[in-house]
């Protein structure tokens, strides 16, 4: 069984490693999903359920759910796993004693090349204006996200063209065995 946790900051390209890996048949779990689908049995917000469940079962709830989660993917036969959502050094911690090939990926990118990206993305919560944008950028470094990078096994570098990116990515996928 292959587990690898994608990181990166917003607009690096995190999401193309993950579609990439599905089209190898790797499931994608996402911690987000995780909160969602909890703050929808309990009927609250996922800010609230977010909250509410590291409340009362501790910090790393999140991380337990979701190595209870692809354990279970496991067991239904399922060989490759992709986690997006890890945010501390802990959480890598934890995945890495819960199964024995799981990696981190970190996906980088300048920061003015992952504005102009969001821009153009124009989600939702991507800032049209870079004070928002760097804003954004240094909550994701709160959460912890520079230390999960810190930790990354791999680096891939999305500077270039999306067509260079997906060849680097699919070179990556093959090397790890997906």
């Amino acid at each position: 069984m292959q587990v690898i946790g994608i990181t990166g900051m917003p607009g690096s390209g995190k999401s193309i490693v993950s579609d990439l890996a599905c089209k190898k048949g790797a499931i994608i779990v996402s911690m987000g999903d995780i909160i969602r689908e909890e703050a929808e049995k309990r009927g609250e917000t996922t800010g609230e359920t977010a909250v509410n469940l590291r409340k009362e079962f501790g910090e790393y709830i999140v991380s337990e759910l979701t190595i209870e989660k692809i354990k279970k993917l496991q067991k239904e036969g399922h060989d490759k796993i992709v986690v997006e959502g890890i945010r501390s050094h802990h959480e890598v911690e934890m995945f890495k004693e819960s199964f024995d090939n799981f990696i981190i990926v970190s996906i980088f990118a300048k920061p003015m090349i992952r504005f102009e990206r969001l821009k153009k993305r124009k989600r939702e919560d991507d800032s049209q204006d870079y004070a928002g944008f760097s804003e954004r950028d240094q909550r994701e470094l709160g959460f912890g996200m520079g230390n999960v990078i810190s930790l990354s096994d791999r680096t891939l570098i999305n500077e270039s063209d999306l067509d260079s990116f997906i060849e680097k990515v699919e070179k990556f996928l093959d090397e790890i065995g997906f």
